[in-house]
């Protein structure tokens, strides 16, 4: 299992319905508003790398309001 976490930051008044969109997306498996430059931090868990990347630049990133995004990925566990 892969796991990334998705920093999204959105139109200004827009970040419940991002969000709301967000939530509803496959592997998104939580979603919260924050303060400061991202409005919104998730979390995505899918079987491989190449989902999550499909996850974010199709899905994610094709989201009306959003703006941009940076994918930050889990290391996985080392030996």
């Amino acid at each position: 299992m892969s796991i990334a976490y998705v920093l999204v930051q959105c139109l200004i008044g827009r970040e419940m319905e991002v969000l709301r969109s967000l939530l509803e997306t496959n592997f998104v498996k939580e979603g919260k508003s924050t303060f400061g430059y991202y409005d919104i931090l998730v979390k995505i868990e899918a079987p491989s790398e190449k989902q999550i990347e499909n996850v974010v630049t199709k899905k994610i990133r094709k989201i009306e309001y959003v703006i941009t995004t940076t994918t930050l990925s889990v290391i996985k566990e080392q030996g």
